[in-house]
């Protein structure tokens, strides 16, 4: 997912940041009330985390001014204004979902994804499955043959984006887009380097070849 964290401690977006990049989300911060508004309404993202004290202004008046502008993306409330009340308060403004501080990043985790899935039909989806290859999306396994393969964060969102459009090309822009969140050619050669290494995993150690590369065009993930 595209996730937009609004938080104005740095140390505490930064970790949060984090955490969500290893779980294989794209992540933009944002510091104040203001950017995060010009932020959200200018990208399509697929859940925010927003912090309720913010500067210049508050994060309950963002996320009414989302509401009444039509925005539907899904906000998790984040605040150190934990009683009833508050958290009453902050669902009736628009939220879908309120976590108050201090809190597990775990809790965070699955709290953001479970508000991404309610709001996504698509990733209703929790598994996924081309030839013997199959992804749980959940317990972000992969398992060829029935055999466990173990990949990194990129790697995992690299195969669930061929997965998803198996048996059909992949184009590097499509992968450059949805994988790494650029709209434009950082004239690299990242998307070489990655495919290799995915192939190598669940490629290389089992007869038949599932990643193919379409010359000019991408990469089709079939067997």
């Amino acid at each position: 997912m595209r996730i937009l964290v609004v938080e104005d401690d740095e140390v505490a977006a930064e970790y949060v940041k984090k955490g969500l990049s290893e779980a294989g989300h794209v992540v933009d911060l944002a510091t104040d009330g203001d950017t995060a508004l010009e932020m959200a309404q200018a990208a399509d993202y697929d859940a925010l985390i927003l912090d309720r004290m913010l500067p210049k202004r508050d994060g309950l008046q963002v996320l009414m001014d989302l509401r009444e502008g039509g925005d539907a993306t899904p906000v998790l409330i984040l605040s150190a204004l934990g009683e009833t009340d508050h958290k009453v308060e902050g669902l009736r403004a628009g939220g879908d979902d309120y976590l108050a501080k201090p809190y597990s990043f775990m809790e965070l985790l699955a709290r953001v994804e479970a508000i991404g899935r309610r709001s996504d039909p698509t990733a209703a989806v929790t598994k996924l499955k081309v030839g013997d290859l199959e992804m749980d999306l959940l317990a972000r396994t992969v398992h060829r043959g029935g055999q466990k393969v173990l990949l990194q964060p990129r790697e995992f969102r690299l195969l669930e984006c061929l997965m998803r459009n198996a048996g059909r090309v992949v184009t590097r822009t499509m992968l450059l887009e949805k994988v790494w969140d650029y709209h434009f050619d950082p004239q690299t050669n990242v998307i070489d380097v990655h495919i290799s290494r995915l192939r190598g995993k669940i490629d290389k150690e089992f007869g038949t070849p599932l990643l193919h590369t379409v010359r000019g065009a991408g990469y089709r993930l079939q067997p």
